[in-house]
């Protein structure tokens, strides 16, 4: 998100070092995660979405995955059908 940064983490050898600086590395950006749900249930497509991501970010994201970040939402939708009117 912000570009690249380089960091230099010490080693330990029992594997007990833990900087408590950043935060531990993750593969997906929750702000990607975040447009997938809106665009997703705005009904673009999940190869759709992937293509965007692509364009936009540079970040390749099969439509299987764009699938599985979308599946987040299930709960949310089940919630808004059983809901009281």
């Amino acid at each position: 998100q912000f570009g690249k940064i380089e960091i230099q983490v010490p080693r330990d050898r029992n594997g007990l070092f833990h900087q408590h600086t950043l935060p531990d590395y993750k593969q997906h950006s929750d702000v990607l995660e975040n447009m997938i749900i809106k665009l997703y249930s705005k009904d673009v497509t999940t190869r759709e979405i992937a293509d965007l991501i692509e364009k936009m970010y540079g970040s390749h994201y099969s439509p299987a995955q764009v699938s599985n970040i979308s599946k987040q939402m299930i709960p949310k939708v089940e919630a808004y059908h059983t809901r009281k009117l």
